[in-house]
């Protein structure tokens, strides 16, 4: 019987961050019949730098003349949000199948338009990068939560505070960048798909933000470096959620889900789930089963669905979804009232 020949699928890369250094540059290399041809970075000496390191055979400048390669099937773009609605309608105007960093854009009118140009063309495979939060006993959590391990759910507290833009003498974070960022404040967009995974998205929710640290080195910051929300999810259930990238000597990350039977903690830093039932006397750390544990495949899951058709998740569905949560949260800020969703 002859041997199938399998197409190898051939990658350019926009946007040589960390996290394309750390997962996506091993985790493409490690899937068979995927090679990266191609890397282009704002910083030349960057991109050339990791050219080397990953025996990637060319290096551009200019992200549209390598979007325009005959000989690239796959976009893989790691830039901050302000670049991913081009690059990504610009690609798929060019044929070509998109992985998109997250958070997906910088507002919902982009996102909107990245789905559309998606919708447009169901035969090309596009897929956001999934936060890594929860993932290891995500699975499991909801399987607890679906269960009734709590009972009708009451109410939850979600912590994500760390001091990671605490020192006022530091410069401005790309992240801290409305130019880079747009409406993407801290985790909250991240946070915004796991709660929305595993509770829904919220009905109603009134929020105020705070930039603690003005003035960084001369640039004039304006995305907040503190945000507390409270609302209104599916079935009445209440939240209440606090970021801050300001706060020193901070507690571990972690989602608080109050029933009727019971409390349910997924601890984010540790990737620990914590529970406790009606008549026991304390909270006790609750073993992810190995049939329930998810690890990194992120790469893999991409490239199989270009390979046999599919739709990996996060879709651009599921970015839309959250871009209407962080949108929403700017909205009643500036506006000083609650909101309702999902948004118009």
């Amino acid at each position: 019987m002859p041997h199938r020949v399998v197409k190898k699928l051939r990658v350019g890369i926009v946007g040589a961050g960390g996290i394309v250094r750390q997962r996506h540059l091993p985790g493409l290399q490690a899937v068979p019949n995927v090679q990266v041809v191609a890397v282009c970075n704002a910083r030349v000496e960057t991109a050339e730098s990791i050219a080397k390191e990953f025996h990637i055979p060319d290096v551009m400048d200019d992200w549209a003349e390598l979007i325009d390669r005959r000989d690239l099937d796959i976009i893989w773009i790691g830039t901050p949000p302000h670049l991913h609605a081009p690059i990504t309608i610009s690609a798929l105007e060019a044929g070509k199948h998109v992985f998109c960093q997250a958070r997906m854009a910088m507002n919902l009118r982009e996102g909107r338009e990245m789905l559309a140009a998606a919708q447009a063309r169901p035969q090309l495979v596009t897929m956001l990068c999934p936060p890594p939060h929860g993932m290891k006993g995500g699975k499991f959590f909801q399987k607890l939560l679906h269960d009734g391990y709590a009972g009708e759910l009451w109410h939850f507290r979600l912590t994500a505070v760390n001091g990671g833009f605490s020192d006022p003498l530091a410069p401005a974070h790309w992240r801290q960048r409305t130019e880079l960022s747009g409406h993407n404040v801290l985790s909250v967009g991240i946070y915004a798909e796991v709660l929305q995974r595993w509770i829904g998205s919220p009905r109603r929710l009134h929020s105020q933000m705070k930039v603690s640290i003005p003035k960084r080195e001369g640039y004039v910051v304006h995305v907040p470096d503190v945000v507390q929300v409270f609302g209104q999810w599916p079935n009445g259930v209440a939240g209440t959620l606090e970021w801050s990238g300001v706060a020193q000597f901070a507690p571990d990350e972690t989602l608080t889900i109050y029933g009727r039977d019971g409390t349910l903690v997924y601890n984010f830093t540790k990737d620990e789930i914590f529970g406790a039932r009606r008549g026991e006397k304390e909270l006790r750390r609750l073993a992810v089963p190995s049939e329930f544990q998810t690890s990194w495949t992120v790469e893999k899951d991409f490239i199989d669905a270009v390979v046999n058709g599919g739709r990996p998740e996060p879709s651009f569905e599921t970015g839309v979804q959250y871009l209407e949560f962080t949108e929403a949260v700017n909205l009643s800020a500036r506006g000083g009232h609650a909101v309702e969703l999902p948004l118009p």
